[in-house]
């Protein structure tokens, strides 16, 4: 089973986003060293949310700190990027980590529109730009000229240099959250992420992106891979105790789902409506805020003594769940407590995942 170290490390002032950046940097590295598979970093812009914004020059720094672990991004907002410069940016990371990266890619925030609006975009094409620009980042990392006249983009390019250190390039990763996503992902046999879904509609969706990787065309071997492969996100939080646990993350849920539905509330624009498909209690802000921590709690965590834990993983192995990105970093926890929740759950938790062994003092 792999196991992903994932952060969405809030930041509760601009006075304190020094620090938290730092903290950040010393928490992804103290993965690798424990033995995480690899480190995923989210986006989201302007508000502290995720404190370095910016996952590409953050993950340079990560690169030069580490050796083993690879890392990834859960996700790029490609819309809000010109696809020649994150096709040069993401190939000199390439390079700096020694082909350690993943690429994970997405239109953007379905839920921040103010994210679009400071970048001097809306989200209601969205899906349209990451489509024009995944086809040219694939143009870009092919090695040919590029000539491109689409609908938003129109570039003429030599080559693109430098080229990626793994070929043909970095994998590209898809956030898959939809039942109709998973199927068009497996028929496109591309990897997948998805967000914190209860474990029978999540089952159900995997079963779909195999559907999908069966009409793909791509070999047994590689659609068995793929399949493996599919990472699943989930809240990961370790102590003691059960009760200091789940009481320690639940407050630290409680002010992190605050500061979104406080951002979302005040800076997004009046005439932007949330795709209610996509919602469910966490996400949706006008759920009692008890109520939506108990949904996320029952059914998006691994909460509790290590023991717990690793019982929660076997839940999730039971499902065939083979790769789970452990967000382990919370904003509103002291650093460390965050720190000695990696430190339990590498010592006694990831062993019971037959990861690699892993030297824990």
């Amino acid at each position: 089973m792999k196991l992903g170290w994932l952060t969405l490390g809030h930041s509760p002032s601009p006075e304190e986003d020094y620090l938290a950046i730092e903290q950040q940097l010393e928490q992804a590295c103290y993965a690798e060293q424990l033995g995480f598979d690899s480190v995923w970093l989210t986006e989201h812009n302007f508000t502290g949310e995720s404190v370095y914004s910016d996952p590409i020059p953050f993950a340079s720094a990560l690169a030069m700190r580490t050796e083993r672990v690879r890392i990834g991004f859960a996700v790029i907002q490609m819309t809000l990027r010109h696809p020649i410069r994150v096709a040069t940016q993401l190939a000199l990371l390439d390079n700096l980590c020694k082909g350690r990266l993943d690429v994970g890619v997405g239109r953007g925030t379905i839920f921040n529109e103010y994210e679009f609006v400071g970048y001097g975009l809306r989200s209601n094409d969205s899906r349209e730009r990451m489509a024009e620009s995944l086809e040219i980042l694939h143009q870009a990392w092919s090695g040919k000229p590029v000539d491109f006249k689409g609908e938003f983009y129109e570039l003429s390019l030599p080559e693109l240099r430098p080229r990626t250190y793994q070929q043909p390039h970095p994998p590209i990763w898809h956030s898959a959250v939809s039942p109709a996503s998973f199927g068009h992902c497996g028929r496109q046999g591309v990897p997948i992420m998805t967000v914190r879904l209860p474990s029978e509609p999540l089952k159900q969706r995997l079963a779909l992106y195999e559907e999908g990787l069966a009409e793909s065309g791509l070999t047994t071997a590689r659609q068995a891979e793929l399949r493996r492969q599919a990472a699943v996100w989930r809240f990961v939080y370790v102590a003691e105790s059960q009760a200091q646990a789940e009481d320690e993350l639940y407050a630290a849920l409680l002010e992190g789902r605050q500061h979104m539905k406080h951002a979302r509330t005040t800076l997004n624009p009046s005439d932007f409506k949330v795709d209610e498909a996509l919602l469910n209690p966490w996400a949706n802000t006008t759920v009692p805020d008890d109520d939506a921590l108990r949904f996320v709690m029952a059914n998006g965590t691994i909460c509790g003594t290590p023991e717990h834990a690793a019982e929660q993983l076997a839940e999730l192995r039971a499902i065939d769940v083979e790769h789970v990105l452990c967000q382990m970093s919370f904003g509103y926890l002291p650093h460390e407590r965050i720190k000695n929740s990696m430190h339990l759950f590498a010592k006694h938790v990831m062993p019971t995942a037959q990861t690699r062994p892993t030297a824990v003092a």
